[in-house]
């Protein structure tokens, strides 16, 4: 595909994906990257200029990019810090969920995407950032979406000031938040990824302002997609009776429960992590959704002429798009019911049919969190987040459309392109009440350690078996 002053290549077989993958340095995401951040985040010309040194790693492992990936990796990778970060997620999804019927009431009327989109912001932040979380004051919140409204905008880079004032002026006051934040040394009672972050800038001279105006960029990666995902989990699972009613007998037989002598009911605690061990169907549906609803593509910048899998010349300068969609919907990767939400594609015994109606699933094929070295290093906390929030949600709650029909899926061709999870048009008005014949049982989270990988994507496989 050739456009005005660039040739684009468009890549959708997942075999050629993996080959672009393995070669980082000369099929390179970094320079894309630093550009788009630094375009988006609106940073000055020497944080700019910092963040292109040895941006492509030529001249060895350094650099701000480099090291700034390396310290999320480390910090959000399976183990006691992202555990820190996990507990405080889900003690604040807890309390959200307790708090989502008003005391007196038997039923709350919520738009669930607006009641997910808070419900995440709050639980993400304050796990991140800690008691002095910017984003608890309202009016940075609401400034923060007004910006990632206008991201298209700010990345075409048109006349910002003018075409994107909206985003402009909520990224600045989003950026004031995290300069206040950080010069109150918030970050020094946050999560070691902030830390770790903050070190990482700081020491390669990047000044606070710039490091804040970075952040705001950093919040998009952690907010704009994990609110959706939830949306469209609790949506497609409850327009499904049979199907939810499956999920929960299986959590149930995951959770401990425990009666308390002179109370009404039960205390009811879940373990995210085994759940994940011990859910096949819920790990399914989890990804089927990734799968069904994601419209992410990956890019990346050809460094020199290089050919692809011996047969594809690809021109230095040029540029490379994996569009996740094209794949995701790719009847001859998926089967013929590739268009269909199928719940059960990713268990193992559905790996196993031999009808060519629904293919065994691919895990070359699936592309929700990217792959090779930019694979989303947050994926491992957005994957608890999502399934905390659903899991509580529908074992606690019944929810019916508020006409008393039947669920019906919002169109989502208004979706931001910087989004990786479409987002729906429309919020859906929704009824939630107590569930029946559960009305007097609490409920908890506890946490395993999260040493063990939850394998989503190809590259946390260990055998790497698809």
């Amino acid at each position: 595909m050739s456009l005005p002053g660039q040739k684009m290549y468009v890549v959708t077989s997942p075999d050629l994906v993996q080959k672009i993958q393995k070669q980082p340095k000369i099929l390179a995401f970094a320079p894309i990257e630093a550009k788009f951040a630094n375009q988006v985040c609106g940073t000055s010309a020497k944080a700019c200029e910092i963040l292109m040194k040895n941006i492509n790693g030529d001249h060895g492992e350094w650099g701000l990019s480099i090291e700034s990936y390396e310290a999320m990796r480390i910090a959000l990778n399976p183990g006691p810090s992202l555990d820190d970060m996990n507990r405080l997620m889900m003690g604040h999804v807890a309390a959200a969920l307790d708090n989502l019927i008003p005391e007196k009431q038997e039923i709350a009327r919520i738009n669930l995407f607006q009641w997910a989109r808070k419900t995440i912001s709050m639980a993400t932040t304050y796990s991140v950032y800690g008691n002095l979380n910017p984003f608890r004051n309202k009016a940075v919140l609401e400034s923060f979406w007004r910006f990632e409204e206008d991201m298209m905008s700010l990345l075409v880079g048109f006349a910002p000031s003018i075409t994107a004032r909206r985003g402009v002026q909520g990224r600045k006051v989003v950026a004031e938040a995290f300069e206040d934040y950080f010069t109150h040394e918030g970050h020094k009672e946050a999560s070691v990824l902030v830390q770790k972050r903050y070190e990482t800038s700081a020491r390669n001279g990047v000044s606070v302002p710039d490091i804040s105006r970075y952040e705001v960029g950093a919040a998009i990666a952690m907010l704009a997609n994990t609110a959706p995902a939830v949306f469209w989990i609790i949506l497609l699972v409850y327009s499904n009776p049979d199907l939810l009613s499956d999920i929960r007998t299986e959590i149930e037989a995951a959770t401990v429960r425990k009666t308390d002598a002179g109370r009404a009911g039960s205390s009811n605690s879940l373990d995210i992590t085994i759940l994940k061990k011990t859910c096949p169907l819920l790990a399914s549906t989890f990804q089927e959704v990734l799968r069904y609803r994601s419209i992410g593509t990956s890019v990346r910048q050809v460094m020199e002429d290089t050919v692809l899998a011996e047969q594809y010349l690809l021109r230095k300068g040029s540029m490379i798009q994996m569009p996740s969609r094209v794949i995701h919907s790719d009847p001859s990767i998926w089967g013929s019911d590739v268009d269909e939400f199928k719940p059960r594609r990713f268990m193992r015994e559905a790996k196993e049919k031999t009808s060519t109606s629904s293919k065994a699933a691919s895990a070359a094929a699936f592309r929700a969190f990217g792959g090779g070295t930019t694979l989303c290093p947050g994926r491992h906390f957005a994957t608890n987040e999502i399934l905390a929030v659903f899991a509580m949600f529908i074992m606690q709650y019944d929810m019916a459309p508020v006409d008393g029909g039947e669920f019906t899926l919002p169109t989502t061709s208004k979706t931001n392109v910087t989004t990786v999870i479409m987002e729906p048009d429309v919020d859906i008005e929704v009824e939630v009440s107590k569930r029946k014949g559960y009305e007097h049982e609490s409920w908890s989270f506890s946490l395993e350690s999260s040493g063990d990988i939850f394998a989503v994507v190809v590259e946390d496989r260990s055998d790497n078996d698809s």
